[in-house]
């Protein structure tokens, strides 16, 4: 058996996540914590791009998944439609 992956909050992220309402950070946290196992079946490669998203209702959270290194690598979360403006 696989170890899970571990997730990494960046301070982005974390600025991110401490801006949206309680019960969204719980279901958003509940969700990483859920996708360790195997994130692949939770996150869905962003289209052109090489990270990822995760939905959770109306919140995405962006990520780099590093499968050699067993890590998750969370990068930014917010609501859809605003999560996808200034992308680098």
């Amino acid at each position: 058996m696989t170890p899970p992956f571990v997730v990494r909050i960046s301070e982005k992220a974390k600025a991110d996540l401490k801006k949206l309402p309680g019960d969204i950070q719980r279901r958003i946290i509940n969700k990483l914590a859920i996708s360790q196992e195997n994130p692949f079946h939770y996150f869905t490669r962003m289209e052109g791009r090489t990270d990822y998203k995760l939905r959770v209702g109306d919140y995405r959270i962006l990520a780099d998944i590093k499968p050699n290194e067993h890590f998750i690598d969370v990068t930014k979360a917010g609501h859809r439609k605003n999560i996808y403006k200034n992308l680098d």
